[in-house]
């Protein structure tokens, strides 16, 4: 990074307790903004394991990232390689591939750029990125090797 503190990434003390609300919500049908369920088998047991998380799409690609880094549910998909993600009534297996850090940089750029300046975007991720919007690629990069970025792929069995 350019001379600056890098910020200690740290799950926020609400996500515990809105996860098991959101993951209902979802489990239900309710849409929560852009919110979407993944499972994930445990890299250890392989029992599944379910997370909400936040797909997006990025020129025509669809990507996953993680706000707070090397969470678990990131080291199960890096272990595993496919996950199911399910969206409202829409479910789908899919492949994820962990982007190298300089092809994740410019995708978590655009991401950075279109939701930093929001309400969420400030609550989310402004406390564990040290970007601003206006801040060079070099510094991308950097997160990008703190923030796991997947590209997700529909797979041929589904």
């Amino acid at each position: 990074m350019t001379g600056r503190t890098v910020k200690t990434l740290h799950v926020p003390f609400y996500v515990p307790i809105l996860n098991p609300l959101i993951h209902t919500l979802l489990r239900l049908g309710v849409p929560v903004g852009p919110m979407a369920l993944l499972t994930v088998p445990g890299r250890k047991t392989g029992k599944s394991h379910t997370n909400p998380v936040a797909p997006f799409e990025h020129k025509g690609r669809r990507y996953l990232l993680s706000p707070y880094g090397q969470v678990n549910w990131v080291r199960n998909l890096r272990a595993t390689g496919q996950a199911t993600v399910r969206r409202g009534w829409h479910k789908e297996t899919v492949i994820a591939v962990e982007m190298a850090p300089e092809e994740a940089a410019p995708v978590l750029r655009e991401v950075i750029m279109q939701y930093l300046p929001t309400r969420m975007g400030e609550m989310i991720l402004r406390p564990n990125f040290d970007v601003e919007t206006d801040s060079p690629l070099t510094d991308f990069v950097d997160e990008a090797r703190r923030h796991p970025v997947f590209e997700l792929h529909g797979s041929p069995s589904a």
